[in-house]
């Protein structure tokens, strides 16, 4: 953050608003509440909701904030968990939502090129309608959107085969502080001519400019595809068994891991299907051809031969079913407290069981129980806490438990955040190097000089 920021809006700057924006602006205190958080709950002040509509009310917007020296605070759905939408200084909150157009879906070049506010569930089926397929596939991905994907270098569940939202953006326009629109990339899917500076605004948290295009790359939509889910006595013997998978040479597009934590909280949720024998899970996914699907398939269920108990799916339908288990561990985990601080670390994937194991000693030596689970195939841990924000004493362990986990997963050589950036969360500072973190500074300086954007996030 740089210098002083305007704390209040006066009736000039207001009429200024309602002129450029006319009803894409509020000032209602009832919904700037609900602009005033995120995912992660917490919440900070907002001068006034702004929804452009077109790039050249962004522009204009942009030029106006930065003479006024107003903090403008970019917002897509609102999904983070690490507080990357929450006002940390009194500002304006723009929502993105009203740029939400899918503009192309080209077979031919095999790109799409979209607006920021597109739901990213929606671009996939749009994609997937015409043969095309779009992989970064946020856990969340029927609430979020292409920008926040974006600005958050959003992974998922098929990082492990198709990486993540970086390795499918191309090109994108943004509007810079001063109201400059630039625009890098473009749809090629190769480009080394200068600087690949639109590169630098995946996963920057808003911090350079607020995007108002994005080209992303499509592949060819897979014909089949088939999941397992296995069930053993530990997460000791599970992970052990997912080795035994990556050392035959198999790459699942999806890798999925549950503690056994996980699978006390499930059994007290719902209904479950494997037997009390079972306290950890991996669920697979492979996909393909329809004639190696099948091969695919046995390979892996042959390099799965002990597991206590398994579950198969072939086709979407039979699938869902399987996935479901995975997509209710976030609900089921309220039974544990009715708040929550969402851990997103990642370690070299040789260390997941150690750091899951150190995670969880740390957890009790606070009096907590840790919901571990996610993306063995690249080392992404979700280490949620769950507790009672009412009680001091519960919220007080429950934040030491948080930063002693951060720190013990830097002590594996791993990160702070595997997908959900460092909002206003994560001490960065504890994982960049003194230089490297300068350096950083300096190119956030270079874009946006009196440090409007995003003030006390991210880096």
């Amino acid at each position: 953050m740089t210098g002083e920021y305007l704390t209040s809006l006066t009736p000039e700057h207001k009429k200024f608003l309602e002129d450029l924006f006319k009803d894409g602006v509020s000032f209602d205190p009832k919904v700037l509440r609900v602009y005033a958080s995120d995912a992660s709950l917490l919440t900070g002040t907002v001068l006034a909701m702004v929804r452009p509509e077109s790039t050249g009310q962004l522009c204009e917007f942009m030029r106006w904030a930065n003479e006024q020296r107003v903090a403008v605070h970019p917002r897509g759905r609102g999904t983070s968990l690490s507080g990357g939408c929450v006002p940390t200084v009194p500002g304006i909150v723009v929502s993105m939502l009203g740029m939400d157009k899918i503009m192309e879906i080209s077979k031919q070049d095999f790109v799409a090129v979209v607006e920021p506010g597109v739901n990213t569930a929606l671009l996939q089926a749009e994609c997937e309608k015409l043969g095309m397929f779009y992989p970064p596939d946020p856990a969340s991905g029927k609430a979020t959107s292409i920008g926040g994907n974006v600005i958050t270098c959003a992974g998922g569940l098929r990082a492990v085969k198709y990486g993540v939202t970086r390795d499918y953006v191309l090109g994108v326009e943004a509007v810079l502080p001063g109201g400059q629109l630039m625009k890098f990339g473009g749809r090629t899917h190769k480009d080394v001519i200068g600087l690949d500076l639109g590169r630098l605004f995946v996963g920057s948290e808003g911090s350079l400019g607020i995007v108002t295009k994005i080209i992303l790359k499509l592949l060819p939509m897979p014909e089949a595809s088939a999941s397992v889910l296995v069930g053993y006595p530990s997460l000791d013997a599970a992970l052990a068994s997912m080795g035994k998978v990556f050392a035959a040479g198999i790459l699942p597009c999806a890798v999925e891991f549950m503690n056994e934590t996980v699978l006390e909280i499930l059994t007290k949720t719902g209904e479950v299907p494997w037997p009390d024998s079972v306290k950890s899970l991996l669920l697979f996914q492979v996909d393909g051809s329809k004639d190696t699907v099948p091969l695919e398939n046995a390979r892996l269920s042959s390099q799965l031969d002990d597991a206590l108990w398994r579950m198969e799916g072939v086709g979407k339908e039979e699938e869902d079913k399987l996935w479901a288990y995975r997509r209710r561990v976030s609900a089921a985990s309220y039974v544990l407290g009715p708040d929550r601080i969402g851990g997103d670390m990642a370690v070299p994937r040789g260390s997941i069981l150690k750091a899951v194991r150190r995670f969880e000693e740390i957890a009790a030596s606070n009096g907590k129980r840790l919901i571990g689970f996610g993306h063995a195939g690249d080392g992404n841990i979700h280490a949620n806490l769950h507790y009672d924000a009412s009680d001091p004493d519960d919220a007080r362990r429950t934040q030491k438990t948080h930063h002693e986990l951060d720190a013990a997963a830097l002590e594996f050589g791993g990160s702070l955040s595997g997908e959900h950036g460092g909002g206003c969360l994560k001490e960065v500072g504890k994982q960049l190097g003194q230089k490297e973190h300068a350096l950083m500074l300096g190119l956030r300086r270079l874009f946006d000089p009196n440090g409007i954007l995003n003030p006390g996030k991210g880096y």
